[in-house]
């Protein structure tokens, strides 16, 4: 497996070997379900790529940057063992060098959901996504549903800005008990670690009230924020209810496909999650 720190050794990499590549693009703390991404894009790829960067583009004042886990070491050990064939792994000044300042905007669903709580943050990501593709030129790109937003924003700009790459969803991975594998769960100490998976049952009400007909978005909105806050009492909650699987607007009536998605604070851990009920 390469190690590779430098875009011009990446763009040498693909001329050397221009056959079908898949990206999977990580901020690194890698785990379980960056792993699940990896396996599977090396068995639609002849090669595969995965990038670690923590892109401060993506934090806003306050968040978490300085402090977001780092664990280099185990990363390489986690792709080498699913199966990556090179790790980019750029420094800040090599992804944004002192005169950086071209950066791509989604408009419209970068406002809602996370993005009404994350100014900003879309920004980043579609700036480092949009770099990654230009860079690597990839054929596949991998991303997991926990992040549906950013997945619907990504696959937004890559129709838009008529990149070549194929924008893949994965199924979010799950701890045995329902919550999502995050590098942000680390965060939790054991009492909060105990409540957060009933943001995931939460999620699954919801889906249980409108299997049994329930058509008010509000309606099933408040019973899923009911159960968080008698579950979670300390946590806050940013959004929960039911969205459009496209242009992730709030829905007054629930028909069809939906997107059930919430994003709640826990101590230090800001966790989001979503599922999709299809009547």
């Amino acid at each position: 497996m390469k190690i590779l720190r430098k875009i011009q050794e990446v763009k040498s990499l693909r001329k050397k070997q221009p056959y079908p590549a898949g990206l999977v693009p990580t901020m690194g703390a890698l785990h379980t379900a960056h792993a699940s991404l990896i396996k599977r894009a090396k068995e639609e790829n002849r090669a595969l790529i995965v990038s670690i960067f923590v892109n401060p583009a993506q934090f806003g004042p306050g968040e978490d940057y300085d402090s977001y886990p780092r664990t280099f070491e185990e990363d390489l050990r986690l792709c080498r063992n699913a199966g990556a064939d090179a790790v980019f792994s750029p420094d800040a000044e090599e992804m944004y060098d002192r005169e950086h300042s071209s950066y791509v905007k989604v408009s419209g669903i970068t406002d809602l959901m996370c993005g009404a709580f994350r100014p900003g943050h879309f920004d980043g990501v579609t700036t480092v996504v949009a770099k990654l593709f230009n860079i690597i030129e990839p054929d596949r790109a991998y991303f997991g549903q926990k992040d549906y937003q950013q997945f619907k924003v990504i696959e937004r700009m890559n129709r838009d800005l008529n990149f070549n790459t194929d924008i893949v969803m994965c199924d979010t991975v799950r701890e045995s008990d329902g919550l999502a594998v995050s590098s942000r769960n680390s965060y939790l100490d054991k009492r909060q670690r105990k409540q957060a998976p009933f943001i995931f049952r939460a999620l699954n009400k919801g889906k249980e009230i409108i299997q049994k007909g329930a058509v008010d978005g509000k309606r099933v909105k408040e019973e899923m924020e009911r159960m968080i806050r008698e579950n979670i009492p300390c946590s806050e909650i940013d959004y929960i209810g039911v969205y459009d699987t496209e242009t992730l607007r709030a829905r007054k009536k629930v028909s069809g496909k939906v997107l059930l998605a919430a994003a709640v604070k826990i101590g230090k851990a800001r966790l989001i999650d979503n599922i999709i009920v299809d009547e």
